[in-house]
């Protein structure tokens, strides 16, 4: 008979085969068997679940719900392997989905961020950290797609990038100013220059040839924001925000060109990787300027009819 972990594995596999990544709940169900186990629990229990979901006393509610959404999903499984499995109830703690409202970055912020760079050492540090900066600005891709890009996912002729593993594992092309393509080509030859002979195939990599990882990155923003003082102890920009402002300057621009948004907010959805044009829309709240041009869009269009 399997035990609770060899479920567990079983579980993680097939939701994985799936397009799922489960990165929380591959670090969280081992560690939830455990508990039972300790318990001397033979399956998955309402009451055991909910107190170990709450074991994580210093954090919100937001994350024992997330712990115990964890714990259903498994348990939901589980049940159909042995009956007497109790599948913990939704709800148990109250939670409230937030959206902070993002830093948007200006050009000028970009600019000194990448200036700021120069100053880092070992020098393929400085040559990566100012191309991967510079790519996550001009293209709006999420860190993780542009830390997991191997050297071959860039074709410099057509001048696309192929992300194999985007969200929901699902592939996207996404074609390249010619600048960005000449800027990436450049970073090519000074990477090669400085680790003839990297580790990894990554497109970007470490001083030491490896992948770098995402939380390797934020650490180089939050060092260059303060150095640059862009973070202050209200303002914390972060690398995943160079794609909320990515979608906002783009239809920014699109506003100010006279370009009708609903025609076009397929095209920018698509190239971001969203799931829905809605999702995308979500950036016209976070800027007062976009909200700006909206309301004058409306003004225009229903103020004669009043």
């Amino acid at each position: 008979m399997n035990t609770l972990s060899d479920h567990v594995d079983d579980y993680l596999r097939l939701r994985r085969a799936l397009g799922y990544k489960l990165e929380r709940a591959g670090r969280l169900l081992p560690q939830f068997v455990d508990y039972l186990s300790a318990a001397g629990a033979m399956t998955v229990t309402s009451d055991l679940a909910i107190s170990w979901a709450r074991l994580a006393t210093n954090a919100r509610p937001n994350y024992w719900a997330a712990r115990l959404a964890d714990v259903r999903g498994f348990a939901r499984y589980l049940q159909t392997i042995d009956p007497t499995t109790q599948l913990p109830p939704s709800g148990v703690f109250p939670t409230r989905r937030h959206r902070p409202a993002p830093y948007l970055w200006s050009d000028q912020d970009i600019h000194s961020v990448l200036d700021a760079a120069a100053t880092l050492s070992p020098p393929l540090k400085t040559a990566t950290s100012q191309a991967l900066f510079a790519l996550l600005a001009v293209t709006g891709m999420r860190v993780g797609e542009a830390v997991g890009l191997d050297r071959d996912d860039l074709d410099i002729t057509s001048g696309v990038i192929t992300i194999r593993h985007a969200k929901f594992d699902r592939p996207r092309l996404v074609p390249l100013h010619p600048t960005t393509n000449t800027a990436l080509n450049s970073y090519l030859g000074e990477r090669d220059r400085l680790c003839p002979a990297p580790t990894s195939a990554a497109l970007f990599i470490t001083a030491t040839g490896t992948r770098p990882n995402r939380s390797d990155i934020a650490k180089t923003l939050r060092q260059l924001t303060t150095t640059t003082g862009l973070r202050t102890d209200t303002v914390h920009p972060t690398p995943h925000q160079l794609r909320h402002s990515f979608a906002v300057r783009t239809m920014i621009d699109w506003h100010r060109a006279g370009v009708r948004i609903d025609d076009q907010i397929a095209v920018l959805s698509t190239y971001l990787g969203h799931v829905s044009p809605a999702d995308t829309y979500w950036y016209l709240s976070a800027s007062p300027e976009l909200m700006a041009f909206a309301a004058d869009r409306l003004d225009t269009r229903y103020g004669a009819d009043q």
